[in-house]
């Protein structure tokens, strides 16, 4: 049984307790957060506001990162210098030299280090990954992904709003599509960067250059209470996959239409994408990367660093 603590009990961990106390394998056994408010909900668990203390007390195998972006490398070092596996919310970072600095400390101490990016593991974004390594719809011609909201006006300090702390939109949402896209289909070729930001809001969009197609991008803090949604549509040669308000659906060239998103109530469509909790997948993934000795090679450091780039960029 793998011994895990969690520091950071903030918006993202309400994700991450539900899956780490689904699974046989593990116990979920300490929180940590300045906030004692945040950890009153959780009396069962061992629970600490002091990140050392909670590390000399516990005997933790893994530790689940899900602290303010600014945090993350430094937090994810001090636990892995003491021989703990780490998993660590998105981004790794906001400079592209943690990255090194971040594995390094992981092969140093023959631990296992994870960055939970979270597309790689959900069941839409993998089908479109593998529609494209496949051919089976011919050649990729263009595609349009989009992750909009409003400004988050409920973190803890005001930290999000705070570019130096948080990198504002790019590092918020707009990650996600990017490092998928270059998970999925490599490093692009160029882009094409419009950004609308004021102190109330920001907006950008992105056009990434592939050498035979191009990939539109857009992600939002509205000022105003616009609410929250993501999907993307992608045009092959021979169709059209898109994931529009929750559903997954594939339009072929000779007018078929398959939804491929399976129901909690039966199966629809011919593919039927499992109603799957990607926060739980990465999870596991990890932690079976630990029980196994094995690299999480899904997500790898070249890539984290190619993002940063990219981001640091716009």
């Amino acid at each position: 049984m793998l011994k895990v603590g969690m520091a950071g009990i903030g918006g993202i961990s309400g994700a991450h307790i539900p899956a780490w106390e689904s699974m046989a394998d593990t116990e979920l056994i300490a929180l940590c957060d300045i906030r004692p408010e945040c950890l009153e909900k959780y009396p069962d668990k061992h629970l600490y506001t002091d990140f050392e203390e909670m590390l000399d007390a516990e005997q933790l195998d893994i530790l689940d990162i899900c602290l303010p972006t600014y945090l993350h490398a430094d937090f994810a070092v001090r636990a892995m210098e003491r021989g703990i596996h780490v998993i660590c919310e998105k981004p790794v970072s906001l400079n592209a030299e943690d990255v090194e600095r971040l594995y390094g400390t992981a092969r140093r101490n023959n631990v296992k280090f994870m960055v939970a990016q979270v597309l790689r593991f959900w069941p839409e974004y993998m089908l479109l990954k593998e529609i494209f390594d496949s051919g089976k719809y011919g050649r990729l011609l263009a595609g349009s992904m989009s992750r909009l909201g409003s400004i988050p006006k409920w973190s803890w300090d005001g930290w999000m709003r705070d570019e130096k702390r948080s990198g504002l939109v790019p590092y918020d949402l707009h990650i996600h599509d990017l490092d998928f896209m270059v998970y999925a289909f490599g490093n692009p070729a160029g882009t094409q960067l419009h950004r609308s930001r004021r102190p109330e809001q920001d907006y950008l969009n992105v056009v990434y250059e592939y050498p035979d197609f191009f990939i539109t991008t857009e992600a939002s803090w509205y000022a105003a209470s616009y609410p929250f949604r993501a999907g993307f549509r992608f045009q092959f040669e021979k169709a059209i996959l898109a994931y529009e308000n929750g559903q997954c659906t594939l339009y072929e060239e000779d007018g078929e239409v398959t939804n491929l998103t399976k129901e909690a109530e039966g199966d629809t469509g011919d593919i039927n994408l499992p109603k799957s909790d990607a926060y739980a997948e990465e999870i596991r993934y990890f932690t079976d990367c630990v029980l196994e000795d094995r690299i999480p090679e899904r997500v790898k450091p070249e890539e984290l660093y190619q993002v940063i780039q990219i981001l640091n960029s716009l």
